[in-house]
């Protein structure tokens, strides 16, 4: 859960790091505006993974269990 907030933390601004490096590998004429746009729909997939995970705790342990 940490991992994944840290995660949309890094994609959203200000602090988007990961969006500065898109920015970087990025042809010259994109604007940051337009990597925003384009992030945004990963962004509110990890904030709706958040909310599930936070809400059915049993979603984020299933996987894990199926180890044992």
């Amino acid at each position: 859960m940490c991992l994944v907030n840290m995660e949309i933390g890094l994609k959203t601004p200000p602090f988007g790091l990961i969006l500065f490096v898109m920015k970087g590998v990025a042809p010259p004429d994109t604007t940051m505006g337009q990597i925003c746009r384009a992030a945004l729909p990963f962004v509110l997939a990890d904030v709706l993974a958040v909310i599930l995970i936070l809400f059915f705790p049993s979603i984020g342990t299933w996987l894990p269990g199926l180890v044992n």
